[in-house]
């Protein structure tokens, strides 16, 4: 991981949990990963239930994020929610495009794009997620997907505000199916995105933004992640559930 950035281990709960097994989880989190230090650790609960997870985890170590937002701030959105209304819950973090969001609801890589600029506009930090299929992997277009997924997640920001956002890289084969990228396809992605955001932006804001790895990633394969160059942390999806695990996640941070 890269000196200049600081581990970032988040925890999606996606459709998980009741409002009770929420405040537990948070609990469990906020004591676990409290004597930790030097990593970044949120977790990103059902709307439903933010309110309850930010009052338990209020004033400690851990973060909270929603798993997404509308781009508008107000209007005829049944079922959407805005940034002011995040904020108001004391969310600092908000997913973006996750691959749920796009193979499953459709959501267009444009579309994305203003969901990132919104989050900007309105204070909250986006996590940008880019990720390939297999079939795309299989076909060897890797690169060209996620260097579109990463455009035009980040059109129309500039330097200072890319280098406040989050990118997570997220092979859509390895998510909730047990297979994990090896740490050198991972880090080969990795480094392709931070060199893209060289060239489109510089030295200084490539070195700068955190990449995390997302896709099936656990206590025991964490740490080999991790102490990949250009991985600066962890999206975790099922190993979040479970407190004990997410603390083993969040501890493999490099020293």
């Amino acid at each position: 991981m890269g000196t200049l950035r600081r581990c970032l281990i988040a925890g999606n709960w996606k459709m998980h949990t009741d409002r009770a097994g929420a405040v537990a989880l948070a609990e469990a989190v906020g004591q676990s990963v409290a004597e930790l230090g030097d990593v970044d650790v949120a977790v990103i609960p059902p709307a439903c239930f933010l309110e309850a997870v930010t009052a338990v985890l209020a004033g400690g170590a851990v973060a909270v994020g929603a798993q997404n937002l509308h781009p508008a701030e107000k209007g005829a959105f049944t079922g959407e929610i805005s940034v002011s209304m995040l904020r108001s819950l004391g969310v600092r973090y908000v997913l973006c495009g996750h691959s749920e969001r796009r193979h499953v609801f459709g959501e267009s890589s444009a579309f994305v794009g203003e969901k990132v600029r919104a989050a900007h506009a309105g204070g909250l930090v986006p996590v940008l997620c880019v990720g390939e299929t297999l079939e795309d992997r299989d076909a060897g277009r890797t690169e060209a997907v996620v260097a579109e997924q990463l455009d035009l997640g980040l059109a129309s920001l500039d330097a200072a505000q890319v280098e406040a956002t989050v990118i997570a890289y997220e092979p859509v084969w390895a998510i909730g199916t047990g297979r994990t990228a090896t740490p050198a396809q991972a880090q080969e992605v990795h480094a392709f995105l931070r060199a893209r955001l060289l060239s489109a932006y510089g030295a200084a804001c490539a070195a700068a933004v955190r990449i995390q790895y997302g896709g099936s990633v656990k206590p025991d394969n964490a740490a080999e992640l991790l102490a990949q160059p250009d991985i600066d942390g962890a999206l975790v999806g099922g190993a979040s559930l479970d407190a004990a695990s997410f603390a083993k996640i969040a501890a493999a941070r490099p020293a």
